[in-house]
């Protein structure tokens, strides 16, 4: 009897895992059902990463942590349509569903233009997603932002303000192709500060960044399925 039940119990678990594979979410046990594919606490220098401006960035280690940032606010790199400045993707990374988390500090207080981004399913400088973590939004920051062959363009119409000071914060994107879900948290990972949908992009490359200001990063975890064309 015990054996069948923990039998009944682990068909259980995996069926809810597959289940939250295909819809696009966690396992049973809350964690994601996507395989790790990509890790760096930049321990070892940031070697595993392309940057749209290399002189923007610096390595640090201050009180024991690892950490890579952005040391400048204008950057040599101007895109030929409005969109971020400030951009580093994972090297040799295309994935189609895509789960990046990591941790964030901005180390300048630019009032309400403080902000962080996460770049996802890009193409090339003028077709990917990103988000925009604006300390107030408007319909131009703060929001879930798609960037196709012209300016960005907002997705969300979001008003909640993003609370930056001087500390570290957690951030966690989620990307669903199948159902063109997109979500992001800040520090709350059971509520989304922003989500949206859009099937535009299906797959495409990973990274973090900036529009045109100042943070360290560290702490980056990606999940995800890579396409297939990738090697």
């Amino acid at each position: 009897m015990t054996n069948h039940r923990v039998t009944n119990r682990g068909s259980i678990l995996f069926a809810a895992g597959l289940l939250a594979y295909v819809l696009g979410g966690p396992n049973a046990s809350g964690q994601s059902a996507l395989p790790l594919v990509f890790q760096d606490d930049f321990s070892d220098g940031s070697a595993r990463w392309e940057t749209t401006d290399a002189g923007s960035w610096t390595l640090t280690n201050k009180d024991g942590r690892s950490a890579w940032g952005i040391n400048k606010r204008k950057s040599d790199y101007q895109p030929k349509v409005r969109s971020p400045h400030n951009i580093a993707l994972v090297q040799d990374l295309n994935l189609i569903e895509t789960i990046i988390e990591f941790d964030v500090k901005s180390t300048r207080d630019t009032g309400n233009h403080r902000d962080c981004c996460v770049f996802f399913q890009y193409q090339d400088p003028e077709h990917f997603y990103y988000v925009h973590l604006g300390a107030k939004p408007d319909p131009r920051s703060g929001q879930i932002m798609i960037v196709d062959g012209a300016p960005r363009r907002a997705l969300t119409t979001n008003k909640q303000s993003v609370p930056w000071d001087g500390q570290w914060h957690h951030v966690k994107l989620e990307r669903y192709p199948a159902s063109g879900k997109i979500a992001v948290f800040f520090d709350n990972m059971k509520k989304p500060l922003m989500e949206a949908h859009n099937k535009t992009f299906t797959s495409g490359r990973v990274g973090i960044g900036s529009f045109d200001d100042m943070n360290d990063f560290s702490n980056v975890k990606i999940y995800g399925q890579r396409a297939s064309t990738e090697r």
